[in-house]
């Protein structure tokens, strides 16, 4: 069985995402094999807090060009986490504001 760390590899931090904050949802780089059960209980068991609602994004690799080789970097899966109401606010995020 995986552990939550091996779940949740690290948080995504963009313009977007950091405006989402108000809202309470959080926006995490995950495993690409994770389902939304698996991501909710390892954000509750690492940060101790309340999930509401998991959503999750495949995102494809950009391609990429050096002179006329092509390529393409890798594809990864995304996942936005809405907390409850009632639930604390994560840390970590609070002091990239």
């Amino acid at each position: 069985m995986k552990s939550s760390y091996d779940i949740i590899l690290k948080p995504v931090i963009t313009e977007n995402s950091m405006d989402m904050l108000a809202d309470k949802k959080y926006t995490f780089k995950v495993a690409t094999d994770a389902n939304k059960i698996e991501i909710k209980k390892a954000v509750e068991e690492i940060f101790d807090v309340k999930v509401s609602k998991v959503t999750t994004i495949n995102m494809d690799g950009k391609m990429k060009r050096m002179g006329r080789n092509e390529g393409r970097r890798a594809a990864y899966k995304k996942a936005v986490v809405k907390l409850t109401e009632d639930s604390k606010t994560i840390e970590f995020f609070e002091s990239m504001v």
